[in-house]
């Protein structure tokens, strides 16, 4: 795009890391205070420090924006509402949300820009639209979109885009990834994810690590995706050294400017990879070579090059013009008027200008002490004179009067306060809702073949089934409904046209795991559901989805049943009551790693411990199931919801047909199993 001149958005965790962004030219930072953030582990800001942040970017022309990108539960929501307050305070430029419940909220009381963070894991043009909706003025893509699919988007988005181009890239895809809270109570949707992936799970029972991508780099491609339109450049980093993001910060600028200088290239790799860098989703080569992890070499050649790029930002750098003009007449004290951008101040000496008894002060003595603007953000633009002849003043004075000027320039520029925050149009009062004493039991099928008719009112069967010439609903006696595909990489136009057809063999409505496929289904007129994918965690994100045509939701997996027992709906709420809970959606398969597909005998994982975790593959991506089944069929009268979901991936029919059985009849357990979350809860 003609004239486009993007952002470069640089990580920040604490005030070192700050400073390394900003005097090393980048033109917007995402932080965040000690709470609802999805680095809670990072250092982060208490809100003084926040404040002051924001005032320091602020002065040098830096935006700000606050990240608030976790799932929040109903008892948190005032409080990351008072967060949200505090950032408007504080004057940040936009926040960066996941949670849909608080962004509904956040419209309410304030008309400050909202960014959608990874985390809400929209990557089609159809869910980029449905944001615009919703009040939503930009989107960061997804890590695993290849430049033709970036490209296509940014053609026809109707809000800002913002690519990740530098740091570390998750195996799954943002805000769908359940293993590090399923395996160890720390979620990542709610900023703890403890990073399991990096550790030993194998195609092959080899050890190897097959979850752990190396780093992102895009730094060399930085012109081909301005060119397209691309609104910011996002750095990861916000639990990376201060050195890290200085290295960065000033790769990116550099490439943009045209002169990425070799040294700066060796170091960036130098200070932090993972066996060094990859483009793969961006180029559409997912294969071993996307793989690796850090080894004692990376650590070794960090520690070579952390002196010279402590270099980049050691000193402050003056960036801010200021135009001068000073006035002197006898008997009276001289003034200096200091300019910038829009903001001027005048201050006045304390001593009066009086005839020299030797030496007059002179136009070039005056520019000297005015040009001394080091240590600040600012320089003199111009400077001009307007004084009396053979007069003098202290030099001291004009010193005294060049610093007062500066401060009064510099709490200018940070009084802007852009946006304000009316939390009394909240309206926070969820109401419990109680489910039904006889639940009804839904049911997703992996295939047609396994499916048995009658068992559930409602059978969720696969797009593609629904969708084929023969299908017929009316062959059936459980009411049909169609699951649109997890997530459609590359395949956008294939299920816009699957869903079609299964409209039009009369399914009764769809199951969707996010607003890609909301998106779609609703154009149908049909009725919707809405699947664990959807990360509904809180009353408000059931009620916004509801609003948007959602009938019966199923409720996030990291929810206990106590929080679930609270949680007040307008639409029917369903809780994952069996089944293997997907754990991870994953564009690049882990089974590169022993040939791809054509070597792949064996669909599964294997941990350091020689747990086996299934796979299963469609739509161009791939998922990680958990080893083991959730079971509630003993505990049923322990949740409160109007439906439980019985979620069939591998099962035979004849365990199908047990399951129900079990189900119908409140039975024990039988085998390895897991309540999941339900009782534990995630951190």
């Amino acid at each position: 795009m003609a004239g486009n001149r993007p952002e470069i958005l640089a990580p920040v965790g604490a005030r070192e890391q700050l400073e390394a962004a900003v005097r090393c030219s980048a033109d917007a930072v995402y932080l965040g205070t000690k709470s609802f953030n999805a680095r809670k582990n990072a250092a982060n800001f208490e809100y003084d420090e926040f404040k002051d942040a924001v005032d320091y970017c602020h002065v040098r022309g830096v935006k700000v924006y606050s990240v608030l990108n976790t799932l929040i539960s109903d008892t948190e929501m005032p409080e990351a509402l008072e967060q949200a307050r505090l950032a408007c305070d504080a004057g940040v430029d936009a926040l960066i949300i996941q949670d849909l419940g608080l962004a509904r909220e956040i419209r309410k009381c304030s008309d400050i820009p909202l960014h959608a963070s990874t985390q809400m894991s929209v990557g089609t043009l159809d869910g980029l639209k449905l944001l615009h909706s919703l009040g939503f003025k930009r989107a960061v893509l997804p890590r695993e979109l290849s430049f033709k699919e970036i490209e296509f988007i940014a053609q026809h988005s109707p809000i800002e885009l913002e690519c990740f181009v530098h740091g570390a890239l998750c195996m799954c895809v943002s805000g769908q990834c359940l293993l590090s809270a399923v395996l160890g109570s720390r979620s990542g949707n709610r900023g703890l994810c403890a990073q399991p992936c990096r550790l030993p799970f194998s195609s092959d029972a080899s050890g190897e690590c097959h979850l752990s991508l190396k780093d992102l780099s895009l730094v060399n491609e930085l012109t081909k995706l301005r060119d397209i339109g691309i609104t910011s450049f996002k750095i990861e980093g916000r639990m990376k050294r201060a050195e890290y993001v200085a290295c960065a910060v000033t790769a990116c600028r550099q490439a943009l400017d045209g002169a990425l200088s070799p040294d700066i290239e060796t170091a960036l790799q130098s200070v932090f990879s993972r066996s060094g860098f990859t483009k793969g989703h961006f180029e559409g080569k997912r294969d071993k070579t996307m793989f690796g992890t850090r080894r004692k070499e990376d650590v070794v050649r960090a520690a070579g090059v952390l002196k010279d790029l402590e270099k980049l930002y050691e000193r402050e750098k003056s960036v801010v013009p200021v135009d001068f003009h000073f006035s002197m007449k006898n008997g009276e004290t001289a003034t200096l008027k200091a300019k910038s951008g829009k903001f001027e101040t005048v201050v006045s000496s304390q001593k009066k200008a009086e005839i020299a008894i030797k030496k007059p002060l002179d136009d070039e003595s005056i520019k000297a002490q005015l040009q001394k603007c080091g240590g600040t953000p600012f320089y003199p633009n111009s400077i001009t004179t307007d004084c009396q002849q053979g007069l003098t003043l202290p030099l001291s004075e004009i010193n005294s009067m060049r610093r007062q000027s500066l401060a009064e320039i510099s709490g200018l520029l940070c009084s802007q306060r852009a946006y304000t925050f009316d939390v009394e149009k909240s309206q926070l009062s969820p109401k419990t809702t109680i489910g039904t004493e006889s639940k009804k039991i839904f049911a997703r099928f992996s295939s047609l073949s396994s499916f048995i008719d009658g068992v559930a009112q409602i059978a969720y069967l696969p797009l593609s089934d629904c969708a084929g010439k023969n299908f017929n609903v009316d062959n059936f006696k459980s009411q049909i409904y169609a699951e649109i595909p997890r997530m459609f990489f590359g395949q956008v136009d294939t299920v816009r046209a699957l869903i079609k057809a299964a409209a039009k063999n009369s399914v009764k409505g769809f199951l969707v795991n996010g607003l890609d496929a909301l998106a779609l289904a609703t154009k149908t007129g049909l009725d919707v559901h809405a699947c664990i994918g959807a990360n509904v965690y809180n009353s408000l994100t059931e009620n916004e989805l509801h609003s948007l045509g959602v009938s019966h939701t199923v409720l996030s997996a990291e929810l206990t049943t106590a929080q679930i027992a609270k949680l007040s709906a307008t639409a029917r709420k369903g809780v994952f009551a069996y089944g293997r809970i997907p754990l991870m959606i994953m564009r690049a398969c882990p089974n590169e790693n022993i040939g791809g597909c054509s070597k792949c005998t064996k669909k599964q994982l294997t941990d350091r411990m020689g747990v086996k975790f299934p796979l299963v593959c469609g739509y161009g991506f791939t998922e990680m199931l958990n080893s083991r089944p959730l079971y509630m069929g003993d505990r049923l009268d322990e949740l409160n919801c109007d439906f439980i979901l019985l979620y069939f991936t591998d099962e035979s029919k004849d365990e199908i047909g047990r399951i129900f059985s079990s189900y119908e009849n409140s039975l024990s357990p039988q085998g390895e199993f897991t309540r999941g979350l339900l009782y534990r809860g995630s951190l």
